[in-house]
């Protein structure tokens, strides 16, 4: 089995969000989100957007599996984030070792709503 490293830029931005000022990392590509999938086998195809990551959950394999297979499953540490802004998407990062980084907007919600996948 062969391992491939992708290194994606990311840039430290300050984005003001009404009266708020957020801390984010931009990356350096942008990337399709889909609305409301069930798992993993339903994203792609949508508009690439830029990703605006305003935190990084990491979880175990097991965790990880378990919010991939059930995306619309409503979770506490999602409530209120995400959202869009003229720069991009905002969103949480969800990461695990060997998995995919999955990029999650819920748009205020509590569940991924809008979600897009890199690797």
């Amino acid at each position: 089995m062969t391992t491939m490293t992708i290194t994606i830029e990311r840039t430290p931005r300050t984005v003001q969000l009404g009266t708020a000022t957020l801390q984010i990392e931009e990356l350096s590509v942008s990337l399709p989100f889909s609305r409301k999938p069930c798992d993993l086998s339903e994203l792609g195809g949508g508009k690439p957007s830029k990703v605006l990551v305003t935190e990084t959950r990491e979880m175990t394999t097991t965790e990880f599996d378990e919010f991939a297979a059930n995306l619309l499953r409503s979770r506490d540490w999602l409530n209120g984030k995400g959202g869009t802004t003229q720069d991009g998407v905002l969103c949480v990062e969800v990461c695990a070792p060997g998995r995919p980084y999955l990029y999650v907007n819920p748009e205020g919600s509590n569940y991924g709503r809008y979600v897009s996948r890199l690797g």
